[in-house]
């Protein structure tokens, strides 16, 4: 949503609009993620250099993550990451005129708080509008799983989510709650059905 001293709020994506408190955001079903400051999102790198990586979120335009946006990051000591890494990052610049830029730290803290490389698991591809269901805290899907098994979980408001539990069924198990959650044809009673009759 877009708003201008003087004018109306506007939306620039269709959606459906929710409230919440002093929040007001449209809920979309795209698939093609725009980049905004401050959002938490999965990349896959597709690049590297000596001094950056190239980092493709789903967006029309592939994102830069300098080498040394890690917590503790220094010449000597930073990750190496490899081609076909995922991580977790946080947007911190966005505008028209500009690839996006990424780190991997808290922008307050400068801490990684979970930011960093997304080791083994699986990442699971969704609409924009499933992501930010499950980074509702209300939402049902996540803490159903959580009372099955022990598993990790990283969501990414650009339509991707990352999941890595303690075996392969586990893990196979989350990423098909979340696809089921996903399609639209599919109710939240069918999801949840599903999860009560996992066998893991």
């Amino acid at each position: 949503m877009l708003h201008t001293p003087g004018n109306p709020v506007t939306a620039h994506r269709p959606g459906v609009l929710h409230s919440k408190k002093q929040q007001h955001w449209v809920e979309t079903e795209s698939r093609r993620y725009i980049p905004a400051p401050q959002e938490s999102v999965i990349g896959v790198i597709v690049h590297r250099s000596a001094e950056a990586y190239r980092v493709d979120l789903g967006s029309a335009h592939l994102a830069t993550l300098d080498a040394l946006a890690f917590e503790g990051a220094t010449k000597r000591n930073r990750p190496a990451l490899k081609v076909g890494n995922l991580v977790y990052a946080r947007v911190s610049l966005a505008n028209r005129d500009m690839d996006p830029e990424l780190e991997c730290f808290d922008a307050t803290t400068r801490k990684a708080d979970g930011f960093g490389e997304l080791k083994d698991g699986f990442m699971v591809e969704c609409s924009l509008g499933t992501c930010r269901k499950l980074l509702d805290s209300t939402h049902f899907l996540l803490p159903a799983l959580a009372q099955k098994f022990p598993f990790e979980v990283a969501v990414g408001v650009n339509g991707r989510v990352w999941v890595r539990a303690g075996s392969t069924k586990a893990t196979i198990g989350v990423s098909r709650a979340i696809q089921m959650l996903d399609n639209r044809r599919t109710s939240d009673e069918e999801v949840a059905s599903y999860i009560q009759q996992m066998d893991v």
